[in-house]
C-alpha cells in the first residue's frame, strides 16, 4: 500500500511540475506579447497613453467656451456703422480659423523635443527682438486706436508681442539652465538677463504695450525665482520692478488718468472717458446676479461696453452665465495653472531643468494674464489691454496659447517616457 502511495505522489509531483512549466510558458509568452505591443513598431497606443488627456480637454473646454462666446458677444457688432460692411459671423468665422492654424501649430509643436526647443532657444529671442523692431517701422507694423502692434499677414494680423512672451521664457529658462554655477552672483547671475528682458521692455513701450511687458516682466521673474536665484536678488530685482512701473505711470499723463479713473470710474470726470470700460464692465456682471440672463441675453454687449469680445469677454461670461459662470472660469484656470506647475515640478525631480522651468514658466504666463484679466473685468485691478487666454478674440494670443500648452504636454509625455524606463 506504501508503494501504491509513493508511486501516485510521484506521478502527481510530475504532473505539477509539467503544468507550471507549462504555464510558465505561456506567461512568458503573454509578457512576450505585451513587450511586443509596447515596442517602438506599435508606438501609437503607448502615445495615446502618454500625455496628460485632462489637461488637454480642459484646454478644449476652454477654447470651445471661448468661441460660443466670441460669438455672442460680437454678433451684433455690425449694427455699429463702424462695423456695417462685416457680417454678423465676421468674428466668429476668423476667430474658428485663429483656432484651427493653432492646432496645428500646436500639433507639430508637440513633436519637436525639448532638446531642439533649449537650442534654438537664444536664436528664437533674437527673431523676437526682430519683430519687435519690425512693428514699428512705418508700413510695415499695423497701428489701431493709436497704438502699433500688430503686422498685417493677409489673412491673419500678428501680434509680435505674444512671440515675445514665449521667446523670453526660452530664453529665461535656457540661461538659467547656462548660469546654475553663478547663479549667487549677482551681477554675472542676473544683470545678462535683466539687459535682455530691458531691451524687450523698451521695444514694448514704444508701441505701447505695458500689459505685455508686465507678463513678460513676471515670467522672466518667476523662470529666475525658480531657478535658484537668491532670495536677497530676487527681492531687490522685485523693488527695481515696481520703482519701474511706477515712473512709468507717474511719468505719463495717459497711464495716470487711467489709474485715477480706475479710483473712481463713477465720477463725473471719468464716467464717460477713461472709466466707461470699467463701469459698463461692472453694470454688465451687476446684471448676471447668480445665473446670469441665459446665453445670448446681454445688453452691455449692443454697443454699450468696447472691446467686449477681446479684453472683456469675461464681463459678457458675467451677465449672461452670472457668478456660477465667473467661477467656472476662474475653477478652470486655477485647475489649469496647478496640473501644468505640477508637470514642471516633475520634470525638474526627474532632472530636466530646462523643461521643468518651461513648464513652470508657461504656468505663470497663463494663470497671471488670467488673473490680471480678470481682475480688471472685476474692477479689482486698474484697466489693462490683456485678453483672457484661450477665450478671447485674437490670432496671435490663441497660437502662441496653444503651442506653450503643446510643449508643455510635450513635457509631460517625456516625463512619462522617462519614468517607465524609456528615453525622452
Amino acid at each position: 500500500m506504501s508503494s501504491l502511495v509513493f508511486k501516485l505522489n510521484t506521478l502527481w509531483a510530475q504532473w505539477w511540475s509539467a503544468s507550471a512549466a507549462s504555464d510558465g510558458i505561456a506567461r512568458s509568452t503573454r509578457g512576450a506579447l505585451r513587450d511586443s505591443l509596447r515596442s517602438p513598431t506599435s508606438a501609437a497606443p503607448d502615445v495615446a497613453r502618454s500625455f496628460d488627456k485632462t489637461l488637454l480637454w480642459v484646454t478644449v473646454a476652454l477654447l470651445l467656451w471661448g468661441l460660443v462666446m466670441v460669438y455672442s458677444a460680437s454678433i451684433a457688432m455690425p449694427d455699429n456703422p463702424r462695423f456695417a460692411r462685416y457680417a454678423h459671423t465676421h468674428f466668429l468665422m476668423r476667430h474658428v480659423f485663429s483656432i484651427g492654424v493653432a492646432c496645428l501649430a500646436a500639433l507639430l509643436a508637440f513633436q519637436v523635443p525639448l532638446d531642439v526647443w533649449e537650442k534654438w532657444a537664444p536664436w528664437l529671442f533674437v527673431v523676437s527682438l526682430m519683430l519687435l523692431i519690425a512693428v514699428l517701422i512705418p508700413h510695415v507694423g499695423k497701428g489701431v486706436n493709436g497704438a502699433r502692434r500688430w503686422i498685417a499677414l493677409g489673412v491673419m494680423n500678428f501680434q509680435p508681442s505674444e512671440l515675445a512672451k514665449w521667446a523670453v521664457l526660452l530664453y529665461a529658462a535656457d540661461y538659467m539652465v547656462r548660469k546654475m554655477d553663478v547663479k549667487e552672483r549677482f551681477f554675472r547671475a542676473v544683470l545678462p538677463m535683466a539687459v535682455a528682458v530691458a531691451v524687450v521692455g523698451l521695444l514694448l513701450l514704444a508701441e505701447p504695450d505695458m500689459g505685455a511687458f508686465m507678463v513678460i516682466c513676471v515670467i522672466a521673474m518667476g523662470i529666475l525665482f525658480l531657478g535658484g536665484v537668491n532670495a536677497r536678488m530676487f527681492f531687490l530685482i522685485g523693488i527695481v520692478l515696481v520703482v519701474a512701473f511706477g515712473l512709468m505711470v507717474a511719468l505719463s499723463d495717459w497711464r495716470r488718468e487711467r489709474i485715477f479713473a480706475y479710483l473712481d470710474p463713477w465720477g463725473e470726470k471719468y464716467a464717460l472717458g477713461k472709466g466707461y470700460q470699467l463701469s459698463h464692465s461692472l453694470i454688465a456682471i451687476g446684471r448676471g446676479e447668480i445665473f446670469g440672463v441665459g446665453l445670448g441675453g446681454s445688453v452691455e454687449k449692443l454697443h454699450w461696453l468696447p472691446e467686449a469680445h477681446t479684453d472683456f469677454l469675461l464681463a459678457v461670461i458675467g451677465e449672461e452665465f452670472g457668478l456660477m459662470g465667473v467661477v467656472c472660469v476662474i475653477g478652470l484656470f486655477f485647475w489649469l495653472t496647478r496640473r501644468i506647475m505640477h508637470i514642471g515640478r516633475q520634470a525638474i525631480a526627474l532632472d530636466r531643468v530646462f523643461s521643468g522651468l518651461v513648464a513652470q514658466g508657461v504656468g505663470l504666463w497663463m494663470g497671471f494674464q488670467a488673473f490680471i484679466n480678470m481682475g480688471v473685468n472685476l474692477g479689482a485691478l486698474p484697466t489693462k489691454g490683456l485678453t483672457l487666454p484661450l477665450m478671447s478674440y485674437g490670432g496671435s494670443a490663441i497660437l502662441m496659447n496653444l503651442i506653450a500648452l503643446a510643449v508643455v504636454l510635450r513635457i509631460d509625455f517625456e516625463n512619462r517616457q522617462l519614468m517607465r524606463g524609456g528615453r525622452p
